[in-house]
């Protein structure tokens, strides 16, 4: 079952390694990970992706989590409304007779061609992991070379 971690970790060496690590002594696939400082730089967020098999499991790891020191809280929010966006670049091959095609097709997913080379386009979109994923099968037939993704990163939605 997908869950969708945030985490709030002290800014300092190994913090995350030893956050991985526990991670990695209970077998769990880490499917996406991204972290950022925040305010003053004392804390990163971390918002991590995992694949566990229920809910017991995901409650027992969250507690063993909590318990490291550097984890100032941690919440599994796969289960309250919140919202996931992702970032990723996508190089496509791009023939100067089907540019206009190509612009054509991402304009509805929002995306943006980034640069522009002799023989390919370079899109960025930003959305959900379905969007990003539905904008690569729609490019996909024109040869995609390069895919690099940031990511899912999320927050629960404010309260009223």
């Amino acid at each position: 079952m997908r869950r969708v971690l945030t985490c709030l970790l002290s800014n300092n060496p190994g913090v995350l390694n030893r956050f991985t690590g526990t991670l990695t002594r209970r077998q769990v696939n880490i499917d996406s990970i991204s972290i950022s400082p925040v305010g003053d730089k004392s804390a990163s967020r971390v918002t991590a992706v995992i694949y566990l098999d229920d809910t017991a499991a995901a409650k027992q790891l969250v507690a063993q989590l909590n318990k490291q020191i550097d984890v100032l809280e941690i919440h599994d929010i796969t289960e309250r409304p919140h919202i996931e966006r992702e970032l990723a670049l996508i190089r496509v091959n791009a023939a100067t007779n089907k540019r206009a095609e190509l612009f054509a097709m991402v304009q509805p997913f929002r995306a943006d061609v980034v640069d522009v080379a002799l023989d390919s386009l370079m899109i960025q979109i930003t959305g959900s992991r379905e969007k990003v994923n539905a904008l690569l099968r729609v490019v996909q037939p024109y040869g995609v070379t390069q895919v690099v993704r940031t990511g899912v990163a999320g927050f629960t939605r404010a309260e009223g």
